[in-house]
């Protein structure tokens, strides 16, 4: 099963009681939430200074109830964790199923025959592991190259290459490797979410796993766990991917693939394109005793950035005191409102959606209410409910028509409509 990471029984540090922590990943084989609210209305909102986060009120959703934004099931799988779009496919999406599959969403309707089948070499059995994303570059109709994420056997992050034959069928025997980063500490925050950009591939790792980065992968530059990574995913001169020549640590100390760091476990994360030109970073940091966090960042102030962890949690001190320097989250949702792993989501564009436009949306794996903020730099203060609440939600997609999609556990994915 993908179950909600139960680092808190861990660490000796938690503020949520062991058997709320069980009963959120219990939840899972029910397709209930057993630590939310039907209301949505438990979000937090980091106001003041030092590390205060104050209780969301949480106002009223804008539109009355006819014309409230709602997801709406079409169509089932298998443990759904993410939704994709390929570039030059308009009517199809492409849905993750955590145990190796990439299956076909057409005209409402998953087809029977998989996209992708590598389940014989995807490791599922772990409480996070599995395939966990797919990405296409942007040249994909022309090249049929595209790239998933997903543990071995040993646990290892690992990313390949294949190549699809037709629209809807892609081929085993084209897998090309890419790259493979050690997780064999234990099963959970392995990260999760690629996406493109300009040719580069930029992809979230976590920490290795295990509670409080004992091992201090975040903070450290010779590791690739607890970073945003970018790389040229393309075969070139004999190496399996190269290294963008702009990437920070290139020429100085620390490895070359890394764009930023400081992360624990940035399981969902997003570009948002519709605000310009470099795109700015969404990023849902799953944290470990008291908070969750978003971040909403320029381009320009990711590359190189330091994200905190295990310095920071939230906006709140951890292992040490929390460098002024780090690059602080927009959000904090405190666990005493039910949080437990926030699923960074998208901003959404849709016209047909107008209460949402513009607004970016979010969920949390036990809080299964999806909210949403206006995004901004510094904190934003508070969250809105959406009125939705949906269990065990993984992702959150858009099509080529800028439609959004949610994927959940139980296998469902839906489309947000109004």
């Amino acid at each position: 099963m993908f179950q909600r990471d139960l680092r808190p029984a861990l660490s000796g540090r938690s503020r949520i009681p062991v058997l709320a922590a069980v009963a959120c990943a219990a939840a899972l084989s029910l397709s209930t939430s057993a630590c939310a609210s039907d209301s949505g209305d438990s979000g937090s909102g980091a106001t003041g200074s030092g590390d205060s986060v104050a209780r969301d009120t949480t106002s009223a959703p804008a539109t009355a109830a006819a014309g409230r934004p709602r997801l709406v099931r079409v169509a089932s799988t298998d443990e759904a964790v993410e939704i994709k779009a390929a570039p030059g496919y308009r009517k199809l999406m492409f849905v993750v199923n955590r145990d190796g599959r990439v299956m076909v969403l057409r005209n409402g309707r998953i087809l029977r025959r998989p996209f992708l089948d590598i389940s014989n070499r995807v490791q599922s059995g772990g409480s996070e592991q599995g395939m966990l994303s797919i990405a296409f570059p942007a040249d994909y109709r022309k090249t049929k190259r595209f790239y998933v994420y997903y543990n071995r056997s040993n646990g290892d992050v690992t990313i390949d290459e294949f190549r699809r034959t037709t629209a809807v069928r892609a081929k085993r025997s084209t897998r090309r490797h890419v790259i493979s980063i050690p997780h064999r500490f234990a099963e959970n925050h392995n990260g999760g979410t690629m996406n493109f950009y300009k040719g580069d591939l930029f992809f979230g790792t976590g920490d290795g796993g295990g509670a409080g980065d004992t091992r201090g992968n975040s903070q450290d530059l010779g590791s690739l766990l607890g970073k945003m990574i970018r790389i040229d995913p393309r075969a070139r001169n004999g190496k399996p991917y190269t290294v963008p020549s702009s990437n920070p640590f290139v020429g100085r100390r620390g490895r070359d693939e890394i764009f930023a760091y400081g992360f624990r476990n940035p399981f969902r994360w997003s570009f948002d394109f519709h605000a310009g030109s470099p795109p700015r970073f969404a990023i849902g940091d799953v944290g470990q005793d008291a908070y969750e966090e978003v971040d909403y960042v320029r381009f320009g102030t990711a590359k190189g950035g330091n994200f905190g962890w295990n310095n920071c949690e939230g906006f709140s001190d951890f292992e040490s005191n929390c460098p002024s320097s780090t690059i602080k989250p927009v959000l904090a949702l405190s666990h005493d409102d039910g949080n437990c792993s926030v699923i960074g989501g998208l901003v959404v564009r849709d016209p047909k959606v107008p209460a949402l436009k513009g607004r970016y949306i979010f969920s949390d794996f036990c809080n299964s209410a999806t909210r949403s903020f206006k995004p901004r730099f510094g904190r934003v203060g508070s969250t809105r409910s959406t009125g939705i609440s949906k269990p065990s939600i993984t992702s959150y997609g858009e099509s080529a028509a800028h439609e959004v999609f949610a994927t959940s556990t139980d296998g469902s994915v839906y489309r947000l409509t109004q």
